[in-house]
């Protein structure tokens, strides 16, 4: 049961970067930070061998990579590339596509959904705190950082040190 609380910093970090996200459109970088310096000693107590720690680290590294290079490309955000390396690194090569999949899904819908919420919501958000106004504003920016909470939520569970923390 003990071990099993090592892996809440991921769920709870990733919560709070979406909701920040959503409501100041930036993912602080000491979640991907904190998220970095605590997988390592998390997956050694969850009883990763070194070859395993070090192939979620390069997990983390490639999808950096490609993080860096949708971010040059102003496909996606700083602080979305970073979270999702630093997550990558929690769900390793089992949860990779999963999350990747789900992220992609989930983001599709929601940017779907702000798009026509912002062409019928404006008469609504006048009124509205800075951080709804700001969110459905046209053509503004896409809260990435909630499909990426939801990505990684979904699939978690098919993380190695996911079954790691709840084997017999």
């Amino acid at each position: 049961m003990m071990t099993s609380l090592l892996l809440l910093p991921l769920p709870i970090l990733v919560v709070i970067a979406a909701l920040t996200d959503l409501t100041r459109m930036k993912i602080p970088n000491w979640i991907s930070a904190a998220l970095t310096v605590m997988f390592v000693p998390a997956a050694l107590a969850l009883g990763q061998t070194i070859p395993e720690v070090a192939l979620s680290l390069g997990v983390g590294v490639l999808v950096l990579v490609a993080g860096m290079a949708l971010f040059a490309l102003r496909v996606i955000g700083g602080g979305d590339a970073k979270l999702m390396a630093a997550a990558s690194l929690w769900l390793g090569a089992s949860a990779l596509m999963p999350f990747l999949i789900w992220t992609a899904v989930l983001g599709g819908a929601f940017s779907l959904v702000l798009i026509v919420g912002r062409t019928v919501a404006q008469p609504y958000v006048a009124g509205a705190p800075v951080w709804v106004s700001t969110l459905f504003r046209p053509k503004g920016d896409i809260p990435y950082g909630v499909a990426i909470c939801g990505g990684v939520l979904m699939a978690y569970p098919a993380a190695d040190l996911f079954a790691r923390a709840f084997a017999g």
